[in-house]
């Protein structure tokens, strides 16, 4: 049946508001020539979204030419703020946007493991309510939170997860007892992270593939089809529980000793460095295993071997025995991905994949190719441990947007 009248704006109303997300400000005629709309149709729906308080005349377009210059549209970006949380075992991350995405704050604190958790609790809300005020945030719109653990797929709620800090299913409830007109939503963290490779990163190019973020834990996202798969539990790509050659032992239920996990953790990856005889890199910001990886791959690559520089006390040819290692170990758990998923792309996420660039990914890659008749290739992530912020500020505006340019009936 034929839409009525007043389906058929919302379309094309909701058509209009996607480009200009997605493009940024268009003109009225940019607008015609990208919805395939007429003229008269598309001055109406610009009225109408203008006058909703969706779009505005954010400046001009064709000052070279001569005419008139054509108004430019775009979102109206203070019409709601975001907040988007990282939260880590050691701390939490926050940042606060408007609604085109524009970051107007951020900062972090650090959470000790002995911190009480109500006392963890208060000091991640009030980062969240610090950021938000020194952004000019007045009223949250919509809070995404980023978090490791299992999130169940019926109700949306992080689940009770042994090994992680108790404050971290509280900060869920909190924030939203403290922040009653926001809409607080958690995915998981790898999860989150597939979501921004696929949108700014590795994987733009990819709407199959899967993530496997190496950082303090070890996990995996599964994008198929351009739909992320959580699982029946939520547990797709607990790759950490994963049973491995090399170990002490086997994993349980509640704990991924054994696993994968045991492999190609961060503690697991500083351990091997030392083996290699490398040592921390003088004066590295980031996570000693990132830093150490990172100053293995630039030593190895310096001279397309094994360069001497940044190896620390291991050499060139730590170095390189180093990332072979490495790459013998994450190999396993990307074999066993690609043996029953075939995705044709493996992201080396988190800090840690990032950080081993294109040597590390080349070297597991190569593996691979040994282990797996299927056509895989590896890439590195490039946006490292930021992709979960980014991930859950996507997540944020996707849901803030959705309810904002909803036709008023709906």
């Amino acid at each position: 049946m034929p839409a009525s009248p007043s389906t058929a704006r919302a379309i094309n109303d909701r058509l209009a508001l996607r480009l200009l997300q997605q493009q940024g400000p268009l003109t009225a005629a940019q607008l015609k020539q990208h919805t395939g709309l007429s003229r008269p149709t598309v001055a109406d729906l610009v009225d109408r979204l203008a006058a909703s308080g969706l779009i505005e005349v954010v400046g001009e377009a064709g000052a070279q030419r001569r005419g008139p210059n054509a108004k430019l549209y775009g979102i109206v970006a203070d019409r709601a703020h975001l907040a988007a949380l990282d939260v880590r075992t050691e701390g939490v991350s926050v940042l606060v946007s408007d609604l085109v995405g524009r970051v107007l704050g951020e900062a972090s604190v650090p959470i000790g493991h002995d911190t009480g958790t109500g006392h963890a609790v208060e000091q991640a809300v009030a980062l969240v309510e610090r950021v938000a005020k020194e952004a000019g945030a007045d009223r949250l719109h919509t809070v995404g939170i980023g978090a490791p653990g299992l999130i169940d797929p019926a109700t949306g709620e992080l689940r009770d997860s042994g090994g992680l800090p108790a404050w971290h299913r509280r900060l869920v409830a909190a924030l939203q007892e403290r922040l009653p007109a926001a809409r607080v939503t958690v995915e998981n963290e790898t999860n989150l992270a597939a979501l921004a490779e696929q949108r700014d990163g590795a994987a733009r190019d990819r709407d199959t593939f899967v993530l496997l973020w190496l950082g303090i834990g070890t996990g995996a996202a599964v994008v198929l089809d351009g739909h992320l798969r959580r699982g029946a539990s939520g547990g797709t790509g607990e790759i950490g529980f994963l049973p491995v050659p090399w170990t002490r032992g086997l994993p349980s239920a509640t704990d991924c000793a054994g696993g994968f996990h045991s492999l190609a953790s961060s503690a697991a990856i500083v351990e091997l460095a030392g083996r290699h005889g490398l040592t921390a890199p003088a004066g590295a910001e980031e996570p000693l295993a990132a830093g150490l990886v990172r100053a293995a791959a630039g030593s190895v690559s310096a001279d397309g071997s094994a360069g001497p520089q940044g190896a620390g006390d291991g050499g060139a040819g730590g170095a390189g025995a180093f990332l072979d290692a490495l790459a013998d170990r994450v190999a396993l758990g990307v074999a066993s991905v690609v043996a029953v998923l075939d995705p044709g792309c493996v992201v080396l996420g988190g800090e840690v994949g990032r950080a081993g660039g294109t040597e590390l990914a080349g070297r597991v890659e190569e593996r691979i190719r040994r282990m797996a008749p299927l056509p895989t290739e590896v890439r590195a992530g490039v946006l490292g441990g930021a992709a979960v912020l980014r991930g859950a500020l996507l997540t944020a505006r996707e849901a803030a947007q959705e309810e904002l340019f909803a036709p008023p009936d709906r």
